[in-house]
């Protein structure tokens, strides 16, 4: 059994575990994990955190274990999903019109399966891979990783052992230019995360008198002006390589000192990059008061800071330039940019695996507008690179499905990305 003769049953039936962060556990599916491994004769390893917080680790020994190993990891919690929103229950795996809907189809069961689907066909089939290869599914990387990643390079690095370079969500995933060609874009760099608590002071008093020292509308000024701030294009090196490969399929001139010239140039390849043009901060939470005639002394709101690699001060500056008299700000959850070079063997892997599968696609370097589990890992000087290998077709709205309502993924868009794994595993 090959892995994508497998990978949509393995798919449907993760999706039906409902690992809802922070209202549910992982352990379920990570007992499912294991149990399917263990079937083929692999050990594995449940770690949990906290109670219920599971991830699971199994290593398939590879030819030569001088080399760095390489870690493919996915998550197993998802995003909560309300079932009264939705087209059909959000956990209940249902296949329509040769496409699997559920929470977690693409954000990230459906990698999951993938990778669970490729150890399963390597121990099945006694296929030693090139080097050592780590099989990771973990908790919480939709809460930051708290209960996960970051808590398993702080209190297991052992799991993580000769570990050089790691491949998870965050990219590869294809995007249509037209008809034949596609850019499959291959995270090498990820915005950094500034959450923040903003908290104005002011005068508490009588709703009905004059009060210049009011809390409430110190922050909403402040939120205002934050949310309708336009931070400057910066253009860091994976994105211009981005759009410099993709101005050239399209036979169109890129010009780096005129990157919205360019783009007027390249049709829909905004939207691909138009998120990690700049840092971004949006107004998210707002809370204050207890009574509509009482002024509250206090008011608090939130923001979500995202700072591209080299301009997190750049973002910090603004946002406090931004802020009325009075007001503050405290990081609710702050984690790093990085940004690594688009080179080496395993970008050379990825990239023949993707060309065996479509003979239309084009590997480049991109930025993840947002985190993954890679950050924690970068701590131990492990390489993370996002890499779905995932062909969708060009009507799917990808994008608007992720933590959105009616997440689904074609059945052929599993196989294929089995298919790539499954390839990228004896060459890596």
């Amino acid at each position: 059994m090959n892995p994508e003769s497998e990978v949509i049953e393995l798919c449907q039936e993760l999706i039906r575990f409902d690992t809802s962060n922070p209202t549910s556990t992982e352990r379920a599916a990570a007992d499912y994990v294991a149990e399917r491994l263990h079937e083929v004769g692999l050990s594995t390893e449940i770690i949990e955190s906290a109670p219920g917080r599971a991830s699971v680790f199994t290593r398939i020994a590879g030819r030569d274990r001088s080399r760095p190993a390489l870690l493919i990891h996915g998550h197993l919690d998802v995003v909560p999903a309300d079932p009264t929103e939705w087209s059909v229950p959000p956990f209940s795996g249902e296949i329509i019109d040769d496409t699997l809907w559920g929470r977690g189809a693409i954000d990230m069961k459906d990698f999951d399966a993938a990778i669970l689907a490729v150890a399963r066909h390597l121990a099945r089939t006694g296929t030693v891979p090139p080097r050592d290869i780590v099989f990771a599914f973990l908790a919480d990387e939709e809460g930051g990783g708290v209960y996960g990643s970051h808590w398993l390079v702080e209190n297991r690095p052992d799991l993580f052992e000769g570990v050089g370079e790691a491949i998870t969500e965050g990219g590869g995933v294809s995007f249509s230019l037209n008809d034949d060609q596609r850019l499959y874009p291959i995270e090498c760099a990820q915005r950094g995360q500034a959450w923040l608590r903003l908290t104005a002071s002011g005068r508490a008093g009588h709703g009905s008198s004059p009060n210049d020292e009011n809390a409430v509308t110190a922050l909403s000024d402040s939120m205002s002006r934050i949310g309708h701030h336009e931070f400057p294009i910066r253009l860091i090196e994976p994105v211009r390589q981005l759009l410099a490969g993709a101005a050239e399929i399209l036979g169109v001139h890129f010009d780096p000192n005129d990157v919205e010239g360019s783009l007027s140039r390249m049709g829909s390849v905004r939207d691909l990059v138009d998120v990690v043009l700049r840092n971004s901060a949006n107004p998210t939470m707002l809370s204050a008061g207890y009574q509509v005639n009482v002024i509250p002394g206090k008011a608090e709101g939130a923001i979500d800071g995202r700072f591209l690699p080299g301009y997190e001060q750049e973002l910090l500056d603004t946002i406090d330039s931004l802020l009325s008299p009075g007001v503050t700000r405290e990081f609710i959850h702050h984690d790093v940019a990085f940004e690594s070079t688009f080179d080496g063997a395993l970008v050379e892997a990825m990239s023949a695996a993707l060309h065996a599968e479509d003979d239309g696609a084009h590997p480049l370097p991109y930025c993840n507008a947002g985190g993954t589990d890679n950050k924690a890992l970068m701590k131990l000087g492990i390489r993370g690179f996002g890499f779905k290998a995932l062909r969708v077709p060009a009507s799917l709205p990808y994008n608007q499905l992720f933590h959105g309502v009616d997440e689904r993924v074609p059945l052929e868009s599993l196989r294929f990305s089995a298919r790539v794994f499954g390839r990228l595993v004896t060459t890596c």
